[in-house]
């Protein structure tokens, strides 16, 4: 019987740490999975957008085309292995989703994905909380499980006879 409480306690505790992680993984580095990082990946009509890329390793030389922007230089970066390079959204550009490409030498082309909005937001702001918010929702969900687990121990310290408690 103890043994089966111990492994439930454990269970919930290891869930919430679990569900947490995608949360904390996500915001661990500026530079995603495919090796591109995108400053601003909501631009506005005429701001400049920034580009860093690991995807090069050694290279010292890359270039960039974005779909609304044009082509630009990779340049190295104060950061050793990263490479950097930066372009601006066209005054007259629709809003949407549109592509940046990346290419350096031998063969290594990566791409990654900005948003052109109006530059005038719209509508409700994100405070980080509600059913919306994968990161709200799972902090509260573990929250909630090492709540649970907390609440398992109080109740199995209590239910021990007497004489067994130290």
């Amino acid at each position: 019987m103890h043994i089966k409480c111990a492994g439930a306690g454990i269970g919930l505790v290891l869930g919430a740490v679990v569900l947490s992680s995608p949360a904390a993984a996500a915001g661990s580095g500026p530079i995603g999975d495919s090796g591109i990082h995108i400053s601003t990946r909501h631009a506005a009509p005429g701001s400049t957008v920034s580009v860093s890329t690991t995807a090069c390793g050694s290279e010292t030389y890359g270039k960039g085309e974005a779909e609304a922007g044009g082509k630009f230089h990779l340049f190295p970066d104060d950061r050793k292995g990263v490479l950097t390079g930066e372009f601006q959204v066209p005054s007259g550009t629709e809003p949407g989703a549109y592509t940046v490409t990346l290419k350096c030498p031998p063969r290594v082309k990566v791409t990654g994905t900005y948003l052109v909005g109006t530059g005038n937001p719209s509508g409700a702001v994100n405070a980080g909380f509600g059913a919306g918010n994968d990161k709200g929702t799972q902090l509260a969900l573990g929250a909630l499980l090492i709540a649970g687990a907390a609440a398992g121990g109080v109740i199995k310290v209590r239910r021990r006879p007497a004489g067994a408690r130290t």
